[in-house]
């Protein structure tokens, strides 16, 4: 677009058609306030727009969110006597709908003398972006035409909605289904947690393509349901139909993160670099994300260190995964770098900052942090950043201050820094303020025993059995049990999970006794069990 505006430039007197070609080119690189600065050049040179011209201008106006100048481009809709014309009243039905102006976008539908399938589309699209799918249904059965883009579009409006019974209904009356429909309903139900519709509806398709693989792996991601992603990724490669894209990628990375599966992420980077993947910003992130959270930092730095361009996410995850990994300093230095290099941090990039000052204990560093946050960048802290302040003072010891802290927020604490001051309190032996803590936990989630587990051990710590007894009779008259744990590990190319004193795995005698040598084997070195933790008995 820079050789193509200095030949542009050059002209004397362009016509109607090359002004065009130059919005044209505009818009398709997404530089839509281009469009809206040469649109005001090509009035002031007189040039006359046609009705290829205005519609791009009105879409340009809606992207940019340039109210005054889209209502101006209107009044000229009307003066040239394009206001009946459909891809201009088109344009304004979607710009208006783009504001949230549904009235007028109706309006500007009224005024056409005709109206083709995509303005249809259009004015019912704005409704259902409003929320009112009773309208936009009204509208959609009034329709002379209907295509498969009209059809899809009101399905996802119920779809938005959570309405699954009504987008099936619909989904079931289309006269033509193409793969895209069959798509949409897909995400529909990964969206709203219904697996088993999600696997029926899958293995019903007659044709699928890399976003039908997409919707169906991802859906497995959404629900929590991690090691079926990863079977259906590789169900995906046996059958070969379809190579993945990045999306496809990054979902199984994903998957391979939460649940710690190194060797699955790791030859998943290995692949995504033999198909073309390498260097991939969305990729990328992905894997250094994977790396951090199974443990492996130095090679999510290393990836991040062959991305040739970086975005905020890039910068945030690497922060984030270095701190959570006890490099504070590292990256307290990559936060430096990153300003640096021209990149403004946001809120997520401040948390991690905040955990690496709690962790090296850096607690004026981590309130200057907190205060330029504010006042540099403008950036109004949210309750985490508050949480990682709290967590501050308390692992700094510094209890009385994080209670004061705690009480001068501007919105309620949660749970988690509540939580977060008792964990503190069992470090540094206060009872006081831990039972503080717990009473505004049972507060808060009166149904969660665990909250009791941690007072329950610094009256352990002081020796105070009584209160420890008391606390057990508490916990058990809430009516439910702590949770266990749950942990997982990759062998042989699949991931176990398993709770405490677990035994539903085919070779449980093999690993308890295998367990049990390790015992013994510490033992050797000096190692204790450590049997009166209460967190094992409550």
């Amino acid at each position: 677009m820079g050789h193509a505006r200095k030949l542009f430039d050059k002209m004397a007197e362009p016509n109607t058609a090359i002004w065009n070609v130059m919005f044209r080119g505009y818009s398709r690189v997404k530089c839509y306030w281009e469009v809206v600065v040469l649109f005001g050049r090509m009035n002031r040179h007189g040039a006359l727009p046609n009705c290829f011209t205005l519609p791009m201008v009105v879409k340009s106006c809606g992207k940019m969110n340039a109210v005054r100048e889209g209502e101006e481009v209107h009044c000229l809709v009307v003066k040239c006597g394009f206001k009946s014309n459909q891809f201009a009243g088109t344009a304004l039905i979607e710009m208006y709908s783009t504001w949230g102006s549904t009235g007028n976008a109706y309006k500007v539908f009224g005024e056409m003398y005709e109206r083709n399938v995509v303005a249809w589309t259009a004015i019912i699209g704005a409704y259902i972006s409003c929320g009112d799918m009773v309208s936009a249904r009204c509208l959609f059965d009034l329709a002379p035409e209907r295509d498969v883009v009209l059809w899809n579009t009101v399905i996802s409006g119920y779809i938005e909605l959570g309405d699954m019974v009504a987008a099936r209904e619909l989904f079931d009356k289309m006269p033509n289904r193409d793969v895209m429909s069959w798509n949409t309903m897909l995400n529909g139900y990964a969206r709203n947690g219904d697996v088993e519709s999600l696997e029926k509806m899958f293995g019903e398709m007659p044709e699928r393509n890399v976003y039908s693989w997409n919707a169906f792996i991802g859906g497995y991601v959404r629900n929590g349901l991690f090691s079926d992603a990863l079977e259906s990724f590789k169900r995906m490669l046996v059958e070969g139909d379809f190579l993945p894209n990045d999306f496809t990628l990054v979902t199984v990375l994903s998957a391979s993160s939460r649940l710690g599966a190194l060797d699955m992420g790791k030859w998943v980077h290995v692949y995504a670099d033999n198909i073309g993947y390498k260097g991939n910003l969305f990729v990328g992130n992905a894997l250094i994300d994977m790396y951090a959270k199974c443990g492996i930092i130095e090679n999510a730095f290393g990836v991040f260190n062959c991305l040739d361009r970086k975005d905020i996410i890039t910068w945030n995850t690497m922060i984030n995964g270095l701190a959570m990994h006890g490099h504070a300093a590292d990256a307290l230095s990559l936060f430096d770098q990153m300003k640096n290099a021209g990149e403004k941090p946001d809120g997520v990039t401040f948390v991690g900052i905040l955990s690496a000052c709690t962790h090296m204990g850096l607690v004026r560093d981590g309130f200057s942090y907190f205060q330029s946050m504010v006042d540099h960048y403008s950036i109004v802290p949210q309750i985490e950043h508050y949480g990682c302040m709290v967590d501050l003072l308390g692992r700094a010891g510094l209890l009385e201050e994080a209670v004061n802290y705690v009480r001068k927020m501007p919105m309620k604490p949660d749970a988690v820094i509540w939580a977060a001051l008792l964990g503190a309190c069992r470090i540094y032996k206060n009872v006081e303020i831990a039972e503080l803590a717990l009473q505004r936990l049972i507060e808060l989630e009166p149904k969660n025993p665990a909250n009791f587990v941690m007072l329950s051990n610094i009256y352990k710590d002081l020796g105070r059995w009584q209160d420890v007894a008391r606390l057990k009779i508490a916990m058990r008259d809430t009516g439910f049990r702590k949770l266990p744990g749950c942990s997982v590990i990759e062998v042989n190319d699949s991931v176990v999970e398993f709770y405490s004193l677990d035994e539903r795995h085919p070779e449980t005698e093999n690993i308890y006794r295998a367990l049990w040598a390790l015992t013994i084997q510490l033992r050797s070195y000096g190692y204790v069990l450590n049997l009166l933790d209460v967190a094992q008995g409550i």
